[in-house]
C-alpha cells in the first residue's frame, strides 16, 4: 500500500467529482434564475421608475409627465440615475443572496 492510500481511491475520485458538477450545474441554474428575477426602483416621489433584471437588463423606464421639466432636465436626468443606481444596489443584494452558496466557487478556491 503507498502513503496516499488514505487521501481515497478511485470511488472517492469519481464522487467527488460527480459532486463538483452536480454543484456547477446548481450554479448554472441559479445564475439563470437572476435573469428572471426583476427589481423595481422608484425615485423622486415616484416620477421616476424602473425595472431591471438580476443579470442587468433595463425591462421598463417609466416617467411621469410631470417629472420633465424643459427647464430643469438635469434635475430629471439626476432622477433617472438615482433610479438606476438603487436598482444596481437591489440587484446585487438579490445575486448575493441567490449565489451565496457558491461563493467559494466563484471567488477561485476551487
Amino acid at each position: 500500500m503507498g502513503k496516499f492510500n488514505n487521501f481515497g481511491g478511485g470511488g472517492n475520485m469519481q464522487n467527488l467529482l460527480r459532486q463538483a458538477q452536480k454543484m456547477q450545474d446548481e450554479m448554472l441554474k441559479a445564475e439563470q434564475s437572476l435573469s428572471e428575477k426583476q427589481v423595481t426602483s422608484s425615485t423622486g416621489g415616484g416620477m421616476v421608475e424602473l425595472v431591471m433584471t438580476c443579470d442587468h437588463k433595463l425591462i421598463s423606464l417609466k416617467i411621469k409627465p410631470e417629472a420633465v421639466d424643459p427647464d430643469d432636465v438635469e434635475m430629471l436626468e439626476d432622477t433617472i440615475i438615482a433610479a438606476f443606481n438603487e436598482a444596481s444596489n437591489l440587484i446585487e443584494a438579490t445575486r448575493k443572496e441567490v449565489m451565496g452558496p457558491f461563493s467559494a466557487i466563484t471567488n477561485g478556491l476551487f
